[in-house]
């Protein structure tokens, strides 16, 4: 009787995928490295700038929701006060505007033509706008901060200012730190160091959120609570499916070439692909800023105003553009929507596709060459955008009716945290996917 051989047991294909990557020493290199810098991350996040007491801020943001918010984003560092508090949203903020900046200033449109020596010029500019940017938004957080009682003693005049000025250059230095961590990690790492930074940020901050709502008691039951976690689930979904939608548009290229005297015609055909969601997270990141300061402003002249009419007004704005009011969640959706049309045109309008079909000697069949290209890839564009800014509305203002049927207050995710939760992890599959499928492996995705 023939003895029979039992086969090994096959590992899941993910687990394989991951073994597989560790077995090569460059990758592994990438991937210790990586994981080193974003544990750096993580201690600097606990180093607390001078004279704050920590006991203070923990009940201020406990008790406030637009602290909470920005808490999340900054991975718990906001609310220890760290040096890294601001994280690397002033760089954010300074590359949207460069960004922006490109079609509107000569100067910097000329820099993106010249190749990667202009990326690189553009790039400094960059970090030279991310400094001022970082010193306002630090010292306009320590003042909100200080209107809710968190802290005292912040201003630019007299024996304060002295401290002010410390505490505010030590959340820059903590800024332009995390910045050049993030580029090691972009150079030496894997994935896109600036992303997983923030993305590091939000994970780290969830298991303390979820730890409030279960020790604290948020009057939510086991059944709510599952409601909600199907819901992110289905969110997590409904995200990858329209980051990963596009609508591809079919080119051709003719070209001419001379070889022994002999013209030759050689053609090829190729797509287009124009994303749903082009915009990504942005339009979520400025709607959900300029939403933030519009109740602290009004909570500041609702304090200091002498006129009754005007304190009145004030306080009215404070409660109407509150987290938990509706008109503040139509709002988020309109300028999401808003944001999402304004960025993917501009967008657009920086690639010059049609001008650089022509150049190669490519066309959209049933299209002419030049400006009707222009016109019909625009039109395109604003047809499919549609669908991905209602989507990044819908996923805005989904908390806000995911506490309403849960009812389960401390686990109100940022919706833009979970765009950039899923966003930096599909990134980064894809990434090691093109580092395994070079030594001829399976991938993660594949």
């Amino acid at each position: 009787m023939a003895q029979q051989q039992t086969a090994p047991a096959q590992r899941p294909r993910l687990l394989q995928a991951a073994v597989d990557a560790f077995q090569q020493p460059d990758i592994r290199k990438k991937i210790l490295f990586t994981l080193a810098m974003l544990l750096i991350f993580r201690f600097v996040a606990h180093v607390p700038v001078p004279g704050i007491n920590s006991d203070v801020l923990q009940s201020v943001f406990d008790n406030n929701a637009i602290l909470g918010f920005l808490n999340i984003f900054s991975g718990g560092a906001l609310e220890n006060l760290s040096v890294a508090a601001l994280g690397v949203y002033p760089y954010i903020t300074a590359s949207i505007v460069m960004q922006l900046g490109v079609p509107l200033v000569p100067r910097l449109q000329a820099l993106s033509r010249e190749g990667e020596s202009g990326r690189q010029k553009i790039q400094q500019y960059t970090h030279y706008l991310c400094v001022p940017l970082a010193a306002f938004q630090g010292y306009a957080q320590l003042l909100l901060i200080q209107s809710f009682g968190g802290v005292s003693g912040i201003s630019l005049t007299g024996e304060q200012a002295l401290p002010t000025l410390a505490t505010v250059i030590s959340m820059v230095a903590g800024t332009m730190f995390l910045v050049w961590l993030g580029e090691l990690i972009s150079e030496e790492g894997i994935g896109n160091g600036i992303s997983l930074l923030i993305f590091s940020g939000i994970v780290a901050g969830l298991p303390g959120i979820v730890g409030r709502a279960g020790l604290a008691g948020t009057g939510a039951t086991i059944s709510a609570i599952m409601l909600l976690a199907l819901i992110t689930l289905a969110v997590v979904a409904l995200i990858v499916l329209f980051q990963e939608a596009q609508r591809r548009l079919p080119v051709q290229y003719a070209r001419q070439s001379i070889r022994g005297g002999r013209m030759y015609r050689q053609q090829g055909q190729t797509h287009i692909p124009l994303r749903v969601n082009t915009a990504g997270m942005i339009p979520l990141i400025f709607a959900f800023s300029i939403m933030i300061f519009p109740p602290a402003f009004a909570q500041f002249v609702a304090e200091t105003a002498d006129v009754g009419w005007i304190a009145n007004v004030a306080r009215f704005v404070q409660d109407a553009l509150t987290p938990a009011n509706f008109i503040y969640w139509l709002l988020v959706f309109v300028m999401v929507v808003l944001f999402a049309f304004f960025y993917t045109m501009v967008v657009f309008q920086q690639q010059n596709l049609a001008e650089n079909l022509q150049r190669q000697g490519g066309f959209i069949p049933g299209i002419r060459p030049g400006r009707p290209t222009q016109e019909y890839i625009s039109r395109v564009l604003i047809r499919i955008t549609w669908g991905g800014a209602i989507f990044l509305g819908f996923v805005a203002i989904l908390p806000f009716f995911a506490t309403m049927l849960t009812n389960v207050q401390a686990l109100q995710i940022s919706a833009a945290g979970l765009l950039i939760v899923v966003g930096v992890v599909i990134d980064t599959m894809r990434q090691l996917e093109a580092q395994m499928m070079m030594r001829n492996y399976e991938g993660f995705i594949a």
